[in-house]
This record gives C-alpha cells, structure tokens and sequence, in this order.
C-alpha cells in the first residue's frame, strides 16, 4: 500500500537534515497548507521514496547529482484528494475507474464492494480486492456492513462473521462499510452486534448509514461506536450529527447530488468544517468522464462561497483523519506519503499533475503510465445461472376476465408508491396496459439458479420499448425485466443470460441498446470510452422512447432494493418495506 514508516525512517530523516539526498525536489511551490489555512509562498519540498522528507524555503542540503530538480513555477501545491466512502463494484473494472479518478486528482479510495460480495460471496469480495493491487492508486476497502439489507427478504450472499474475521486480516482492508440498516443497530440484531463488536476489538473503522434516524435511534446508532454518515440530504440532519460527535461525508455522487443543499448553510452557521469530507457514493461512467470526481465537490463548494483552503482539507485531510490515518496521509510534511497535486489554479482546481508516491502518474491531463487490467478469472464471469426462458415465464394466470392487481407505481427512478389497477386477462394471462402505462416487471433468482421468480405489474415507465433488463439491482442481485409483452420479457433476458450479464433494452426482438457486465453480473470488462457510449445509448434510447424519468438505467437497480419505501420486488414476492409483509401480484378477483 505504501511503505511502513519505521522501515523508511532512518532515509527519511537523513535526508531533512542533509546528510543524504532526495530523489525529488519540487521548487517554487505556494504550497496550501491544510494544517494551517494559509498559502505559503517560495516553498520547497524534498522527497525520498515515497515519503516528503523537508518542506521549507530552502532545499538545497536535500540535492545531490541524482536529485531530480521539478520547478513548479509558482503554482499552487497540495494534498491530492480522497473519496471516503464509494462503491465501485459497479459498470466498471477499477483498473478503467483509475483511469479517469487520477486525471481528477483522486489517490485514494475507500471502497465498499456490496455487490460483488451479495453475488460471489467472500470468494468475490477477494477477487474484487486482487483487482485493486499493482494500480496507481491507493485503495483502503471496508467489509461490507449493508448485508443482508433485511433478513426476512434479502437473499443475497453475506459473509459470515469467521470470514469477517479473515477479511479483517486482508492488507488492504480498514473496517467496515456502511451499516445502514440502523434499525439492526438499534434492536441489537445479535449478528450485527458481533460483527460490531468484532471490529471494535480489532480496531477497525466503521461507516454509517443512518437516513431516517434522529434523537435516540441516533442516540442509540452512534454509541455503539459508529462515527460517521454519508447520509444526510439537508444542513438540519448535518448539524444533528455533528453535535452528537459524527463525521459527515457530504455526498455528491451520480444518484444524490446533496452539496448545494448542505454547502451554503455550513457557511452561514459558521459550522466548523474539520468534521467533514465529500464522498461520490458511487459515480457512473458518464459523470466521472464528463463531470468529475471529489474535484468537481471541490470546485462547486469554491463556488458557492467555502474558503478554498476549507475545500481542499475536507477532500483530503479530513478523510485520513477520520480514518486515524493523519500521521501518514492527508497533507503535506516531513514524513508524509507524497501524494501531491499541482494545480494551475487552485479555486477551479486546474490541475497540471498529479504525484503518487512520490512518482508523478498524470501530467497535463495525461496518463504518464499504462494500466493494466488483471486478468479476470473464469468462475467469475459465470454468474448468471438462469436456463431458457419463455413467454410463460412472465404469464400471470387468471381465469377471470379481468383482475385488479397491486402495482408498484413509480414516483421517481427510485421512489416507488402502492397502488393498484383493475386489468384484462388473455388466454389466461393478465396482461399489461399501454394505455394505462401499466407494465409487467419480473425478479428471477440468476444467483442461485432456484427457478424462483416472481412476476408483477409496473405503473409510469412511459417507454414505448418491449422490455428492458437488467443483472444489476442493488444488493440483491435478481435479474430484472420491465416490458410491455413477455415475448420481448423472454428474449431480452435470454439475451443477458448468453451474455452472462448486462442492461439491455428490446423492441420487436431487436436489441436496441445494451452494456455488458461479464464480471459477476455486475461490471463491464470493456474499455471505459466504450462503457461510457454503451451506458450513454441506454439511457438516451429509453428517454427518446418516452421514459419519463432522467435516469431510466436506475429504475430495475433499486426495484429491489429494500432500504426504501415503499414496494420492492424480489424473485421471492412483492414487499411492502413499511408494514415488513409479502403482498400478492393479484389482489382480489371480481
């Protein structure tokens, strides 16, 4: 990950007082002092291995003939940027994420794989890992705490609270991702509590999720020792954290953009800011490419007013903070892994390079060395275990004329409602309504293999498509198929099924559009230009079809997904999350 500082010490010491040599030195530098909240003019900074050995005024007793002498002309030098809190085991391989993360002055991620470990178990979640390695970046990863999202529905893959205890023991691995079913907190679900306790023991971070929690369900959440939330979507639920001790990842990410709301109002309170940090989330392929990453949370927070300096220490400083790891990472000073940027202009956060380690790894918005993607082993590009499926699949049998059936009604990509839809039957078989915008949607066991589905109804899609699919959902990992006909239903996941997983939209029996996922179901192995497009033409063709949300790829992501109100579908029922009970596809025959 990074050298171990007492085997480094003695060099590094050598060469601060002068009786060894840097291997870089980087001159005329306005270094941003986040430990200090001022710009320090005709800075100097002496590097050995890939640690910064003296910053001062005057180098010189650091340089020897080997010494490589960088002028940085009077630019602005800091501390390179952090995201504390992503998911990446999404759309993409990390190696084609790095790609575009370091051109936005990212070093360091704190990933938390849900997904893979909810398809492929512990065996995934060591794979997913070993994919990290050898890349030009640093990767901190937190065991998945989400899993299960709910224990009466979920039927995921978890890990074990022996494989926790291993995972713990894996280099990379820092502590536990976000547990953000609190309720399981708050009632002391005996595995929960083990888990949390297991951690303590060793001395691991633990991640929050407590969306919907206040007074003493926080109260209660917090003291069990878990110190941060990502959560919050106003300044009221920021400040209630904070009073109580909490750190604050404000997220800006590709499915909550939470800044703008948060931002303006820490101004005006005069809230202190070294309790908080951005996180993406998760970023989508498009988003990191055309809009950034915790720059782009940088830049904007400038933009509505944060002192810079405030900007740059909660993309960097804060976060090695929170995760007790200030002394190595997160600014610059003698000792410090140099992970730096130099940026042209540090209100836009024009970035000229970026040094890891002490290498600089993107000049000029160029990727200075190739990066490889591991090889991707074969079991885990097998994970669609569905056989040929048919028409009859996707039938709802009456042998009524009609049927008044429960509908999940969408309010939005990811906010769905209960209601309810009186429609005809053919054949014997229920079938949608156009002109009610009514759709089937189907949850299919492809983790398993169990031949357990359910077959439901869909209101507000709008798309005038025959299906859409997906492998994806959020944590649980069904197949989902949203269409209009179930010969279109059929042969879209047939489709993902041959391709071994993906998003895929289907007209007539033509394929409109799709983006492969031949990595659990779940991330493309293509080029990230090529993901990008791929992803990019999804959306676009649903939307020009007539969907009437902006981001149609997320709509089967969260159908599953258990952590919201109101309805989920699972290949094992239809949920209402509120009152906790299976509800029918058919509600009552007239």
């Amino acid at each position: 990950m990074y050298s171990k500082f007492s085997s480094v010490l003695s060099k590094i010491n050598s060469v601060a007082i002068g009786d060894a040599f840097a291997d870089l030195i980087l001159q005329n530098c306005a270094l941003i002092n986040v430990y200090t909240n001022e710009i320090q003019e005709r800075i100097q900074i002496s590097i050995k291995n890939d640690r910064i050995a003296f910053v001062g005024h005057d180098a010189s007793h650091t340089s020897g003939p080997k010494t490589k002498i960088l002028d940085v002309k009077n630019k602005y030098v800091c501390p390179s940027f952090v995201d504390p809190h992503i998911h990446i085991d999404h759309f993409l391989t990390p190696a084609e994420f790095v790609k575009k993360s370091l051109l936005c002055g990212v070093t360091s991620l704190f990933p938390d794989s849900i997904d893979i470990v909810s398809v492929c178990g512990y065996r995934g979640f060591k794979e997913f890992l070993r994919q990290t390695e050898n890349l030009p970046m640093r990767f901190f990863h937190t065991i998945p705490g989400g899993l299960p999202v709910d224990r009466k529905f979920s039927h995921g893959k978890t890990l074990s609270i022996e494989e926790e205890k291993q995972a713990i023991d894996l280099r990379s691995v820092v502590g536990l991702g976000e547990v953000f079913s609190w309720t399981k907190v708050t009632k002391r679900d005996p595995k929960t509590i083990k888990s949390l306790k297991q951690m303590h023991d060793n001395h691991c971070i633990i991640n929050g999720h407590t969306a919907g929690a206040s007074d003493k369900k926080l109260n209660s959440y917090i003291s069990s020792g878990i110190f941060s939330c990502h959560e919050p979507i106003n300044f009221e639920q920021v400040l209630e954290r904070l009073r109580l001790g909490m750190w604050i990842m404000i997220r800006e990410g590709s499915i909550r953009r939470d800044l703008k709301e948060i931002v303006p109002l820490v101004l005006s309170h005069g809230t202190y800011k070294n309790r908080l940090m951005f996180c993406s989330d998760g970023l989508d392929p498009s988003d990191i490419s055309n809009i950034g990453h915790i720059d782009h949370c940088v830049r904007e927070s400038i933009k509505l007013g944060m002192n810079p300096i405030d900007a740059i220490s909660m993309a960097s400083k804060n976060c090695f903070d929170y995760y007790k790891m200030g002394n190595e990472l997160g600014g610059i000073g003698p000792g410090k892994i140099a992970d730096i940027l130099i940026l042209d202009d540090y209100k836009k956060i024009k970035i000229n390079k970026v040094i890891l380690g002490g290498k600089i790894v993107v000049s000029n918005g160029k990727l200075l060395e190739k990066i490889h993607t591991p090889k991707v082993p074969t079991w885990i590009q097998k994970t669609i275990k569905l056989q040929k499926l048919t028409d009859e699949h996707f039938h709802v049998t009456s042998k009524n004329n009609s049927e008044i059936v429960n509908v999940i009604s969408m309010k939005t990509e990811i906010v769905t409602k209960k209601d309810v839809a009186d429609l005809n039957v053919k054949n014997l078989n229920i079938i949608p309504s156009y002109d009610k915008d009514i759709w089937k949607v189907a949850a299919l066991d492809r983790t398993f293999g169990s031949k357990t589905k359910t077959v439901g109804f869909l209101k507000n899609f709008g798309a005038d498509i025959g299906a859409f699919a997906s492998t994806w959902s959020f944590h649980e990992n069904d197949m989902i198929v949203i269409g209009s006909n179930e010969k279109d239903m059929a042969d879209a996941a047939n489709k993902l099924v041959k391709s071994q997983g993906g998003i895929i939209v289907v007209k007539d029996g033509k394929t409109l559009a799709s983006l492969p996922f031949q990595f659990g179901g779940i991330i493309s192995t293509d080029p990230i230009d090529k993901v990008t497009k791929n992803f990019t033409k999804i959306n676009d063709i649903l939307s020009d079809f007539g969907c009437k949300f902006k981001k149609p790829h997320l709509i089967p992501l969260f159908l599953p997904f258990l952590a919201l109100p109101d309805i989920r579908i699972l290949y094992n029922g239809i949920v209402d999350v509120k009152t906790r009970k299976f509800i029918p596809t058919i509600q009552t025959t007239i």
